[in-house]
């Protein structure tokens, strides 16, 4: 396999964060006694605040206000303090890409002043060549855009990347943009129609890196 730079979401994939963001959630449904929808929620992971908002309108119409502001209050609160825990695999196969000098980037549909906090609280900032955030594009994924961008920041035509995903939301966008995409499923196992994509489909990180280094 050639390739000439690597791109990576951020929560769910290299963090931990995708069952600590449900969680809270879910408190503050409880909170301000709102009913918690787990299809809905689900719905939403790898979308920007964006297309988030647009999925939680239409469950909670004029609800969603309050909802959200606790929501993200108690968020913020973990996340912007505490290092959530770095998956299974990440620094080994970040690890050998830079001693590859492999450039590599991360694409995640969180907003930038967030994303940034979470990767350095977790030790992860210093692997990355760039950061691009949902809050730069107008189209979040499930459209490329993000992953578009990603590459032209790093000077790599899309088509000679790799990608890294755990999303069904986050594959589409990648497979999208032309690139070789690998998912390592969290919350959400792949459906019929994203394994129809033909991608690679792995357990975790560490598998990726042995099946790299073949």
């Amino acid at each position: 396999m050639k390739f000439q730079a690597a791109i990576f979401d951020m929560d769910g994939l290299l963090l931990d964060t995708e069952r600590v963001c449900m969680r809270v959630f879910k408190q503050a449904c409880e909170t301000v006694n709102q009913p918690f929808y787990e299809e809905v929620y689900l719905s939403i992971i790898g979308r920007n605040a964006a297309g988030i908002e647009k999925i939680f309108r239409k469950a909670y119409g004029d609800n969603l206000d309050e909802l959200h502001e606790e929501w993200r209050k108690s968020y913020n609160a973990i996340v912007k303090h505490q290092p959530i825990p770095v998956k299974q695999g990440v620094v080994e196969l970040l690890e050998w890409l830079n001693e590859n000098n492999v450039p590599t980037a991360v694409a995640t549909s969180t907003h930038k002043d967030v994303a940034s906090v979470k990767l350095r609280l977790a030790g992860l900032d210093r692997y990355f060549d760039s950061l691009t955030c949902g809050c730069e594009v107008s189209r979040g994924k499930p459209d490329p855009e993000i992953y578009l961008l990603a590459a032209s920041r790093l000077q790599v035509r899309a088509e000679h990347c790799l990608a890294f995903e755990d999303s069904n939301n986050g594959v589409r966008s990648a497979v999208s943009a032309n690139m070789t995409t690998f998912q390592i499923p969290d919350l959400v196992e792949p459906c019929e129609e994203i394994k129809s994509l033909n991608h690679h489909i792995m357990p975790s990180l560490s598998d990726v890196l042995a099946y790299l280094q073949k």
